[in-house]
């Protein structure tokens, strides 16, 4: 290939090469505007929930029975990473998490292979234990929440103008889901007080047993009356309430009207499951998931358009909120970094035109555009999306895109200074760069590889910075040697008959006489180099450590947890109350609450809790960042005021995977009482870290319960089985006996003892118990009430008890290194802990870990890759090593640019270090096959270093002037500002290395003497 001259080539087809150049710039510019837009990059969420339900099951029963039962059979799942589940009375979740390196279309056979097992167990469970129920959409995004209330309506009247406003907005193309969220299910609830049913000699389940032969609905039968067949029907069916209430129920001595002995009315059902809140109204809310492929802006515009049609149908007081307006985030955080990449490209194009003149600065800053045409169009064809990550890599591809059209112009300008001809000097600058740059362009893209290979879900998240970057390198080095050769051709002056004197003048003179210094001190020049690098290797030990840092958003959570066994009542007090405190705060935009779970996922990181009764979750909406932050201090310290250690937090939105609390240590082992002991342990030494916030675990607490001790004899005596008493039992606390159908919905109809009774165990006490005889006699008659203690919930994880003690950290630390100090104060602790038992880091730490772990694990992939390049343009080990030795020395710059100015390093920014690593080497590279080239031409080693030093300068401080200063705009952003000032930091300090560092340790290398 070397015998074929692109950039020749491009000269002699001069009028196809503008068509190429026009057609690309089309083409790019229709791809940029169709490009969809988004908030940040999918990554696919390999987490599934099983749900169990078993009434009247303590929690240890529903582990035993129920939980374990299920994980066994699942252990087998394919790609299965980690089981984590929680029983509490009466209910269990298991979730089950996939391998980071599952790859996405496994994770489908793997939901699939669940659904399969839990088939198999169909019929398998305990008498009364419903169907596990599994859920594998747990990471769909609702990124639009709306608000339906109303001053008057009801929920039924309400659920109906949603399910209207639902039937409109999925008649928009770019919706895939709408939501209905806190909509509250019906009932018919007969209440009765044990009391007068005492007296009236009637038991409860007598009256439940009427209720149920009522309503069953059985067939009739039919006849056949000639050719036709008339099916018999019987009218038995309610029409509720009236018709419950007339029904007549037998005493022992006479009928009784039923809605003479109890009350009967239709309602919510209670407790509800599940309700929300908007600006403390009782609201039912749509979540709007957008189709795969569309554009969030446009979704909005639409959304908009259609709420507003929507609106003015709807009754006088009703009305619909915007809770979460994601379109219009993607919109602000896409026009901040689109004015980002502008600024960037402004700055780059000032660098040029300062650099190398008008004309030549002119070829370059004509070069972008095409390179960003050809770069847009590529990243439409491989499906990329305009969102964080993606507009990220254009950035810090405009620092590098540029290099090969400088490196290309430059040459060319100064072979046209030596009186070359356009052709000559095009032909020129490609025989002696094409192959140099384009070894150098892929050593870079190369080291971006373990951002793309990465096995795990921070890794997914940012793969578009490998994809754009690696497509923008790849296209820049294309149009360097036939496009911008091209431009050069018609804009750049030849200069036949007067040849300028070239790299004399100060600048050159001084820096030459720097370089031969260096020479003569080589070894100086080395032992410096090596002890400025081992000083910056002690200082990167004390720079802060970071998984991800918080979001821009402006949305706070505010998660309220009251003790296991709390009622869904006392969590919606509790949350209002907080909700009520912040009401009428100025920076404070809107707020809901969501009583019984989490809000829907309208955030692709969020972390997401599963429904609790004693849980709920405020959603705050500020006005921006600084009012969010205003907000948040408030919060905390209302917290620290009122709220102490009761359960009440507040964070800010994450980026990257989620993690939850930041601070994490699992406890497992199987002892109950073992394993309290030492969380307790590990819960003191989490505490007396003085960085660390709202510290608590989550298990290991117990719930009173109502005791029931039976007299056996007695019940036997009186006819009364431990069956029937529980039926009976149960119909007076809560029992569904049949179910009224109303328009096409089944409404359950449900017994119970009246509000007096249910809240005092004096009247359960005096229940009137039905025994075998047809009698009745008082719960007190043969049985003790008390109360008593029993596990509220028993987490487990990888089938193992597990207590897991978290905790929040002050703004003025990072997560990682308060867990890394906490995890060393427990060494002792784990040291003398019983065998079977472990105490694990997890939250942030782990999280961190496991991102590094999988970076790590594509690096030795990554060095084979750039040692084959390295070995196919150098072709000798020597000059290899000398290329791979300047790599590391960005870290010299990285340590100076974090530790002065505090800037956390994490996972972005070590993405930042590696590719740097790139960049250097790249710059090396084409520095040492200048002094081979001038070698290969007859100059001594000592006179090629110099002169090939001197000559390279230029383009080299252009290049990397260009991505330093391309960094710029990336500055001031929470995200990308570690990784601006890890690549600014160490490319400006390799750089200058590469000019004085790498000729010395060239000349030492090879011996090289002083003339």
């Amino acid at each position: 290939m070397k015998d074929f001259n692109l950039s020749q080539w491009a000269i002699t087809n001069q009028a196809l090469v503008l068509y190429a150049l026009l057609v690309l710039l089309v083409a790019g510019v229709f791809s940029y505007r169709a490009l969809p837009q988004k908030e940040d990059p999918d990554f696919t969420f390999k987490v599934m929930s099983v749900n169990l339900r078993w009434p009247g099951a303590t929690a240890k029963q529903m582990e035993e029975l129920a939980t374990v039962p299920l994980e066994d059979a699942l252990q087998a799942t394919p790609w299965l990473d980690r089981i984590n589940s929680y029983s509490q009375p009466g209910e269990a979740h298991v979730l089950l998490s996939l391998k980071d390196a599952t790859p996405p279309g496994e994770r489908d056979r793997a939901w699939e292979a669940v659904r399969r097992k839990l088939a198999d167990l169909r019929g398998r469970w305990p008498e009364g234990m419903e169907e596990p129920v599994a859920d594998d959409e747990m990471g769909d995004i609702f990124g639009s929440i709306y608000a339906l209330s109303a001053d008057h309506a009801d929920y039924a009247e309400l659920e109906r103008q949603a399910r209207r406003v639902r039937t409109e907005l999925l008649k928009i193309e770019q919706v895939d889901k709408v939501k209905l969220i806190g909509t509250q299910n019906e009932a018919v609830y007969v209440e009765c007080s044990p009391a007068t049913l005492s007296k009236l000699g009637l038991a409860p389940q007598r009256i439940a047993a009427v209720l149920k032969e009522r309503n069953a609905l059985e067939p009739a039968g039919a006849i056949e009356a000639g050719h036709a067949i008339a099916r018999l029907r019987l009218g038995g069916d309610f029409a509720p309430p009236n018709g419950i209430a007339d029904i007549a129920v037998a005493g022992q001595n006479q009928l009784y009207r039923l809605g003479d002995i109890c009350r009967v009315q239709r309602g919510p059902e209670e407790p509800a499951a599940f309700k929300m809140k908007a600006m403390g109204d009782d609201a039912i809310g749509l979540a709007v998931s957008a189709a795969p492929g569309s554009d969030a802006i446009e979704l909005g515009r639409r959304l908009n358009d259609t709420i507003d049609a929507v609106r003015a149908g709807l009754p006088p007081d009703t009305q619909i909120r915007l809770l979460t307006d994601q379109p219009k985030v993607v919109q602000k955080s896409t026009h901040e970094l689109m004015q980002s990449l502008f600024e960037a490209l402004a700055i780059v194009l000032a660098v040029s035109f300062l650099s190398l003149g008008g004309r030549a600065g002119l070829v370059v800053a004509l070069s972008i555009p095409v390179v960003m045409a050809g770069t847009f169009l590529l990243m439409k064809l491989c499906g990329v999306e305009l969102q964080r990550v993606s507009i990220g890599a254009l950035i810090i591809a405009i620092g590098l895109l540029v290099d090969d059209a400088m490196i290309a112009v430059e040459m060319m300008k100064v072979k046209l200074e030596q009186g070359l001809s356009k052709t000559a000097a095009a032909v020129f600058a490609y025989k002696s760069t094409a192959f140099p740059m384009l070894t150098g362009t892929l050593i870079t893209a190369a080291a971006f590889m373990p951002v793309g290979l990465a096995q795990s879900d921070a890794g997914e998240y940012t793969f578009s910075i490998c994809l754009v970057v690696t497509i923008a390198l790849l296209v820049s080095w294309l149009v360097a040697v036939i496009f911008t050769p091209y431009l050069g051709f018609k804009l750049l002056h030849e200069h036949p008959l007067h040849v300028e004197p070239l790299y004399d003048n100060r600048f050159y003179t001084a820096f030459r006489k720097l370089v031969i210094a260096c020479l003569d001190y080589r070894k100086t020049t080395i032992a410096a180099t090596v002890a400025i690098f081992a000083l910056s290797l002690a200082g990167f030990t004390q720079v802060q450590q970071q998984f991800f840092p918080p979001s821009e958003r402006p949305e706070l959570l505010v998660d309220v947890w009251l003790p296991e066994g709390a009622s869904a009542a006392a969590t919606e007090a509790r949350a209002e109350e907080i909700a009520g405190k912040l009401k009428g705060d100025a920076d404070i935009l809107h707020y809901a609450s969501y009583i019984g779970g989490p809000a829907p996922r309208f955030y692709l990181p969020l972390d997401i809790q599963l429904p609790a009764a004693n849980y709920a979750q405020i959603v705050l909406t500020t006005h921006d960042m600084r009012a969010r932050e205003a907000v948040l201090q408030r919060i905390r310290d209302l917290i620290a005021k009122d709220y102490r250690n009761a359960g009440v937090r507040v964070s800010r939105l994450e980026n990257g995977p989620p993690v939850g609390y930041p601070v994490q240590f699992r406890v497992t082992g199987e002892n109950p009482d073992t394993l309290r002991e030492i969380a307790d342990r590990v819960l003191r030494v989490v505490k007396a870290n003085p960085h660390v916030e709202n510290v608590s675990q989550d298990g290991g607490v117990a719930v009173t319960t109502l005791a029931i001790e039976v007299d056996r004899d007695k019940a036997r005596a009186l006819g009364v089985s431990p069956q029937s008493l529980a039926r009976q039992l149960q119909a007076l606390s809560q029992d569904t006996v049949g179910h009224y159908r109303d328009d096409g919905k089944q409404i359950p109809i449900v017994m119970r003892a009246d509000e007096a009774a249910r809240r005092s165990p004096e009247a359960l006490a005096r229940s009137a118990i039905l025994t075998s005889k047809g009698d009745s006699v008082p719960l007190a008659a043969f049985a003790r009430l008390k109360e008593a203690e029993e596990p509220g919930i028993l987490w487990r994880l990888n089938r193992q008890p597990v207590i897991t003690v978290r905790a929040d950290v002050s703004d003025q630390v990072e997560a990682p290194e308060v867990s890394q100090a906490i995890d060393q104060a427990l060494a002792g602790l784990r040291a003398g802990l019983p065998a079977g038992y472990a105490v694990e880091a997890g939250g942030a730490l782990e999280g961190s870990d496991q991102s590094q772990d999988s970076i790590v694990a594509v690096l030795p992939l990554m060095g084979i890759v750039i040692l084959t390049l390295l070995m196919l343009q150098l072709k000798r080990f020597s000059l290899v090593a000398l290329v791979l030795l300047t790599a590391p020395l960005g870290l010299i710059g990285v340590t100076a640019a974090l530790l002065p100015f505090h800037i956390p390093f994490g996972f972005v920014a070590m993405l930042g270090v590696i590719s740097l690593a790139g960049m250097i080497m790249r710059n090396s590279l084409i520095l040492v096959d200048q002094i081979e080239q001038d070698v290969a031409l007859g100059l001594s080693r000592f006179e090629a270093i110099v002169d090939s030093t001197v000559r390279r300068a230029r383009p080299i401080l252009l290049t990397a002037a260009a991505a330093i200063l391309a960094m710029v705009p990336l500055t001031g952003s929470v995200f990308w500002g570690p990784m601006a000032a890890v690549i600014m930091g160490g490319l400006l300090v390799a750089t200058l290395l590469t000019l004085l560092y790498l000729p010395a340790l060239y000349a030492a290398w090879f011996r090289v003497s002083s003339p």
